[in-house]
């Protein structure tokens, strides 16, 4: 069975979600035949590259917000990303373009590392003190995930190294209907958005196990913290 996300390194509820699907799929009886594929989502496709503001300063703008409230709102999603046991800093993080971080998924996708560096991405942006809207950033994170250090750099450097992939993922997410992020798609059978808990995620294995035969997209769970296409993320309170 195969569960493919659309997801973008700048999008909170994407790494929250990521790991709440984990804990589901742990709890699978049948993970181990479980094929997990990430795909390409933008939330700020049109920022030009190299136009980086803190995160802060465009919650405050995307929102309306004083500097303070956006701080609230970042505390919120903290508390949780913690309640998963993720590292979250609320200060001082980055905001950018993520197409170059899509490029190099799709080149570790090729090289069977694709959630070795999701991974390593997420935490870097999410939980330690470097930005991972550095090109220098970026390869050291890709050696880091297993792959080599001047095929990382030939395809940082060439723009169109691995685009398609990244423009195709996202046309199939519009087609699928996917307007936020995080998007699982099980089987092409169910579709659950959002940060669900993880005993959703295990509920939408179990049913899509079930019907691996059947077509056709079914929604499963009920609305959860996501992020969408204009990059807007909701913040419910910590104990969502």
């Amino acid at each position: 069975m195969r569960v493919e996300i659309w997801s973008d390194i700048a999008c909170p509820w994407c790494y929250i979600g990521k790991a709440r699907f984990e804990k589901g799929l742990a709890a699978f009886a049948h993970r181990d035949e479980v094929e997990v594929v990430h795909r390409s989502f933008e939330l700020d496709p049109g920022r030009a590259k190299g136009d980086i503001e803190q995160v802060v300063d465009m919650l405050a703008r995307k929102y309306g917000r004083t500097p303070e409230e956006a701080r609230s709102m970042e505390a919120d999603v903290a508390a949780n990303a913690q309640a998963e046991g993720l590292g979250y800093r609320t200060e001082g993080r980055d905001h950018g373009n993520t197409f170059d971080m899509h490029r190099l998924l799709h080149l570790a996708k090729a090289r069977g590392r694709q959630d070795e560096l999701l991974t390593l991405l997420y935490r870097a942006n999410f939980a330690e003190e470097r930005s991972v809207f550095d090109d220098a950033v970026q390869a050291g994170l890709a050696v880091e995930a297993g792959l080599d250090a001047d095929e990382a750099r030939a395809v940082l450097a060439d723009p169109q190294a691995y685009a398609d992939d990244v423009r195709a993922d996202e046309r199939e997410a519009s087609e699928l209907g996917a307007d936020a992020v995080p998007f699982f798609v099980f089987d092409r059978r169910y579709g659950i958005s959002g940060g669900q808990p993880s005993e959703v995620f295990v509920q939408a294995l179990e049913q899509a196990w079930k019907d691996r035969r059947q077509t056709g997209l079914v929604p499963v769970g009920g609305d959860a913290a996501a992020c969408d296409a204009d990059g807007f993320c909701e913040v419910p309170s910590a104990d969502a």
